[in-house]
């Protein structure tokens, strides 16, 4: 039998877990509920698998006798922190709670944060931080600012060794913005999460400019006008499912192999819609996403607990991003593309997908912006995907269809050379299987730059239709035949003649073919099986780039 003593101790260990579950108190649950907001420990909950997260420190408290903080103590001190299972793979997270101090980051509150990084670090696996934060608790002073800073430290020592995920789900101002912005992936949830540097009553006194909490920092200014953030969710159910889904795609460190599952597409399927995508008029825009879909893998639609809130949120309202896509292959399947930063840079598409059950990560130009032209939005969102999906062994399929990159002044005076050799940059440094299908048109350094064979890509292949030149061809016939043009009686015809003569000669794949640029012309049907057999044949592949403690991409 237990001795009173023992008894006791057990009860004391009781409240206090009891304590620390109750955050800041009843009174502010309730306030950030009828916010429409979860709580710290709700949120961690929704993310992980059922009954796998483990807490960590939760009896830390502040250290502060200032200001009457000494009568303030709240265990765990606004941020719950620990490890779970995502799909059965061990991640590590931690989650502001809003209800303590409004999540304001103390010394140890960022020690916390710390440790679980540290953690993460040893056991090699991805950590996730759920952001909701007034910023650096003014009572603590440099003790704060320190701990940002301690926090910032990990996340570049970090990059590139486990994946780093940040989920913005209220506010996140000054310097907190940093360690989201230094992360791999940054989520918001609309309406709720902002992100700015300096806030709009400050915005106003030094640039005298009116602008709300919205319009300046929230999901979709930095979806669409700024790039911050990959993905705006429509509320946090929706966050949590997409980093659950985010992380499905992704190995938990940069020295595993990318995720494989079991297939139930079948390798070998041939997609005759695809012989029909392409418009037989070469300046006509098409939808690449289509051909995305069409290519990758199919899969079950997965079901949830989650998915009947998730739809009754949405009240079945149809988003601008399903138009356009091809029916499923049967009922009940989707596709296995998940894009990132879907709103911004539209021009260009990047995102995660599977072929034959590998996870691999997909740019391709869009023809139905801006004629998929590579402007510095562009190539700074493809450089920095590439660079992320080579520093952790995933494989890169490229869909091309490029005309070149943007003219004019606005592009020239705000770097676009500077801007667009990232994106070249990123590509040569790549050491992952590449590969590269040219659809259409692959025009000027665009061609180069996009994943050529010149800069080490593995397998390139092109449709029968595709245009691999350093111009258009009436561009290059008005260069090349100006004085025959200008000489003929009649210089439209001769115009339209030599046009004609320069496709016959260049707008063709078989040009790049002869040289070898190109490994191989496919019917558009047959991508799939010849992608698929190009990724297992890369599976061993090994190269690595000259020693050298780093490069200097052009920033």
């Amino acid at each position: 039998m237990p001795t009173d003593k023992r008894i006791t101790d057990l009860l004391k260990l009781h409240n206090m877990r009891e304590k620390a579950k109750l955050g800041g108190g009843e009174k502010r649950i309730k306030a950030q509920h009828a916010k429409g907001k979860y709580l710290a420990r709700e949120r961690i909950f929704m993310l992980l698998d059922p009954g796998t997260f483990e807490e960590y420190d939760a009896f830390v408290t502040h250290r502060t006798h200032d200001f009457g903080m000494e009568e303030q103590i709240f265990l765990g001190d606004g941020v719950i922190t620990g490890s779970g299972r995502i799909d059965g793979r061990l991640v590590f997270v931690f989650s502001q709670d809003f209800t303590v101090f409004g999540g304001s980051l103390s010394g140890a509150h960022a020690e916390k944060i710390c440790k679980v990084m540290d953690m993460a670090e040893k056991m090699g696996a991805p950590v996730i931080g759920l952001n909701d934060s007034g910023g650096a608790r003014i009572q603590e002073g440099v003790v704060s600012l320190g701990g940002y800073a301690d926090i910032f430290l990990r996340n570049v020592l970090m990059s590139g060794v486990i994946p780093q995920i940040s989920a913005i789900m209220g506010p996140c101002a000054g310097g907190a913005v940093y360690s989201p912005a230094i992360t791999d992936f940054i989520f918001m949830v609309k309406g709720k999460s902002h992100m700015f540097v300096t806030g709009p009553n400050v915005v106003k006194t030094v640039t005298h400019e009116e602008v709300t909490f919205e319009d300046l920092g929230g999901a979709k200014t930095h979806s669409t006008k700024s790039g911050v953030t990959h993905f705006a969710c429509d509320d946090e159910m929706q966050c949590l499912q997409h980093i659950r889904k985010l992380v499905s795609y992704i190995p938990q460190n940069w020295r595993e192999k990318t995720p494989k599952r079991v297939s139930v597409d079948d390798a070998d399927r041939i997609e005759m819609e695809l012989n029909h995508v392409i418009p037989e008029d070469n300046t006509r825009p098409y939808d690449m996403k289509k051909i995305i879909n069409l290519v990758v893998d199919q899969e079950e639609k997965p079901k949830s607990e989650f998915d009947e809130e998730i739809d009754k949120n949405k009240k079945e309202k149809k988003t601008k991003s399903t138009k356009g896509l091809p029916e499923l292959v049967k009922p009940g399947f989707v596709s296995s593309f998940f894009e990132t930063q879907e709103l911004f840079a539209p021009n260009i598409i990047t995102g995660f997908a599977r072929l034959d059950g590998i996870s691999v990560g997909v740019i391709a130009n869009q023809p139905s912006k801006m004629a998929g032209v590579l402007d510095i939005d562009a190539s700074v969102k493809g450089a920095r995907f590439v660079r992320f999906c080579d520093a952790f062994n995933i494989p890169l399929v490229v869909f091309e269809d490029v005309p070149g990159f943007m003219p004019g002044t606005f592009q020239e005076w705000r770097g676009i050379i500077k801007q667009g050799a990232k994106l070249l940059y990123a590509f040569a440094e790549a050491t992952v299987p590449k590969l590269t299908v040219i659809t259409r048109k692959a025009y000027g350094g665009a061609y180069d730059v996009m994943n050529s064979k010149h800069i080490r890509a593995d397998y390139n292949i092109a449709w029968p239709g595709a245009e691999i030149a350093v111009m258009g061809s009436a561009g290059a016939a008005e260069i090349i035949f100006k004085k025959e043009i200008d000489a003929a009686k009649d210089p439209k015809k001769a115009f339209d003649e030599k046009v004609e003569e320069f496709k016959e000669k260049f707008a063709n794949p078989y040009e790049a073919a002869k040289f070898g640029y190109i490994d191989d012309v496919v019917e558009p049907s047959e991508t799939r099986i010849k992608l698929i057999k190009a990724l297992r044949m890369l599976q061993t592949k090994v190269q690595s780039n000259p020693k050298k403690r780093h490069g200097n991409i052009p920033l």
